[in-house]
């Protein structure tokens, strides 16, 4: 898994005034919990570019005033009107400590499915995961070239060595499901098998 390096100020204040203040000097307060001590600074928030804003995930290399932290981005939470940046969670690595973390989904090969009309339609676009770091996946690869119409791969059909999934079992993540065309086409091709109305039975 890619990293990215983030580097943050402390924070010398943690109320609400302080972090509007820092919201409009487009930087967005932060925390870093999950180790030997909590640790609240701010970042500018054209630093989160390569974090949050792109559909991989990475582990982040923070430096806060010169003191270096392994990290990954837990929560961000975004202004409900206008999509702004309000605030970050870190999780500090600690080795031999699982994470959770959202796996993006990608699927690979060619659905039978498809090719016969029907639709891909890809229910889950990231799993949550959970394990050591080392273990984690840049993405999990879903193979579909098995699919016909009307099947499909839930949570359970997952396996993935150190890795727990805890999105409900039964949950399909991405499924074939039939068109009206395909439906038509079906529909055409059970009416010319079958034989025509009326017709005299075959001759033994």
């Amino acid at each position: 898994m890619k990293s990215v390096s983030i580097s943050g100020s402390p924070r010398a204040n943690v109320g609400k005034k302080d972090a509007k203040a820092l919201r409009n000097a487009k930087q967005v307060p932060c925390v870093l919990y999950g180790g030997k001590e909590q640790v609240h600074f701010s970042v500018l928030a054209a630093d989160f570019k390569n974090l949050i804003y792109t559909p991989h995930v990475h582990t982040v290399e923070l430096d806060v005033a010169g003191k270096k932290f392994n990290a990954i981005m837990q929560e961000a939470q975004f202004h409900r009107v206008n999509d702004e940046l309000l605030h970050v969670d870190f999780l500090e690595i600690v080795a031999g400590k699982p994470v959770v973390m959202n796996i993006p989904v990608k699927t690979t090969g060619v659905s039978p499915g498809v090719r016969a009309g029907g639709k891909l339609v890809k229910k889950l676009k990231t799993l949550k995961v959970k394990g050591l770091v080392e273990k984690m996946p840049d993405t999990i690869d879903i193979a579909i070239d098995s699919l016909e119409i009307g099947q499909g791969v839930r949570v359970a059909d997952i396996k993935m060595d150190g890795l727990t999934m805890l999105n409900a079992a039964n949950v399909t993540v991405v499924g074939v499901q039939t068109t009206r065309a395909a439906a038509a086409e079906a529909t055409a091709a059970a009416a010319a098998a079958a034989p025509a109305k009326g017709a005299a039975p075959a001759k033994k």
